[in-house]
Parts: C-alpha cells; structure tokens; sequence
C-alpha cells in the first residue's frame, strides 16, 4: 500500500476455507501461501494434552462423537478429522488432512519452517479443566523458550481468548505474551475503548465492528492494537484496512495476501 500500512494477515485454523481446519496440511499450505501467521484453538484432553480443535465435541470436524474433554489423545488420535471437508483430499501432497494436530506438533512444524512466524493461539472456554487450560499452555510455551518473547523467537505467541479471566491468567503467570481480548459483543468499557486488565490487543468480529463503527475507533484511540476476525469477503477486508486494522484473521489467506499485493 502506497503509505506503507499493511496489516498482518493470519490463516484462521490454518485456512479452514480450503482445507479441513486445524490440519496439519492447511498450516503448511498457509505458510506456502506467505501468511505472517496462523490462527488456532486449542483443548484439554482427559490426559492432559493440548489439542487444536475449535469445537467443545467431536460431531462437526470428526467422525467421533462426545466432547473432546472427556477423550484421551490416543482416543482422538484414532479419528479422521478431515474427511467432512470438501477440500480433503484436494492435495494429497499435504500430510495428515485427516489427523488430529497437537500444539506440540504445530509447534514443532512451525519452528522447523525456516521463517519467523506469528502464531495466534486461543483458549476455549468454558473448559471443565478451567485454569489448567492456560497453566499448561505456559508451561508448554516456557518449555520451547517463547513464554518471554524475544525479537528473534522463530514463533513469536500471542494468546487469545473471549474469556478475560483466561487473559489475566495468562498476564499473570507469563506477563510480557502479547493478548488479544476477542469479541462478538462490545461492553460498556470496551464501547470506550477499554480492555479488561491482561488484554493488549482488540479482537472484534468484522460484523460487530460492521454493526458499531464507533468501537475500532475509540480502541485506536486509547492505544490499542486491533485484530479482526475472520474477514473471508471482499467487503469485510475493504471494511478493515478503512479502519486500519494491525491484524487481519482470514479462512482465505491467499485471498486477502493477493488483495494487499493489489494494493
């Protein structure tokens, strides 16, 4: 863009649209494509492991069923989490389209890619785990040396969530991660341009910043960083980079990154 402005552009649940989300196939086409960064969920397991999958139960993105706190991973790792999806299995090239992803691997994946790469990871709650959702997600994070970031990192890790008390676990157990307090609905405060304490960044749906056209501005206004989820439309990106948004959260990363190129 002819000022120099250009929002970050992250592949949400890897690029769901193409691909089954959360896949290891659509983070590795994502990070082909040329995305910044890349977008996930994750969940407890009954054992204890941090999985990337959106969902509270297994109908929709497997062919299990109940929720997927109540499996082990290796119950999970015994289903196909990607034949629901038109696109599986458009690229037979792409490895596991159809196996459940870990944060682990993702991490691992992510680190091996030989780029620096943004990863946007958000927890789900409500959780019957509560706030072991985040403490393992610290300490997995301390583990490969990113709960401190650091200019260099290979994965630079901000945590989101819609819960704020997630958010003040996280700033409270590792305090310089970057957070972004996500929204389907604007508070009072945050109307104002205030976040809850542990937020650093603004995480809007394109439709409530659609419906309210004040909110982006009075967040900018106050200081704030803005990411906009999940902006897959013409319209919805013309929408954002109006506002001048620092994150775009796409299901079409190769979409958004060839409009940015026009631009």
């Amino acid at each position: 863009m002819t000022d120099g402005y250009r929002p970050a552009v992250f592949a949400h649940r890897g690029g769901a649209d193409a691909l089954p989300e959360h896949t290891l196939g659509a983070y590795l086409r994502a990070l082909d494509e040329g995305a910044d960064g890349v977008e996930c969920d994750v969940r407890l397991t009954r054992d204890g492991h941090l999985v990337c999958v959106h969902d509270s139960k297994l109908e929709r993105t497997s062919d299990g069923r109940g929720r997927v706190s109540t499996k082990t991973l290796a119950e999970l790792d015994a289903l196909n989490f990607g034949s629901w999806h038109p696109g599986y299995p458009a690229d037979a090239a792409l490895p596991d389209l159809s196996r459940l992803l870990t944060l682990e691997r993702l991490l691992d994946t992510l680190r091996s890619s030989g780029r620096q790469v943004k990863l946007l990871i958000e927890t789900k709650h409500p959780s019957r785990y509560g706030a072991e959702v985040e403490r393992r997600l610290i300490a997995m994070l301390r583990h490969h040396g990113l709960a401190d970031p650091k200019p260099d990192d290979d994965v630079q890790i901000t945590v989101m969530s819609f819960a704020a008390l997630a958010l003040r676990r996280v700033r409270a157990q590792a305090p310089n991660l970057p957070t972004v307090y996500l929204m389907e609905m604007a508070a009072p405060g945050v109307s104002r341009g205030r976040l809850p304490f542990g937020a650093r960044t603004a995480g809007p749906g394109v439709e409530l910043i659609r419906a309210k056209p004040a909110l982006l501005p009075a967040i900018r206004a106050a200081g704030h960083r803005t990411y906009v989820w999940t902006v897959n439309e013409p319209e919805d990106l013309e929408l954002v980079l109006e506002h001048r948004v620092d994150g775009v959260i796409t299901d079409r990363p190769r979409f958004v990154l060839d409009q940015l190129d026009r631009l």
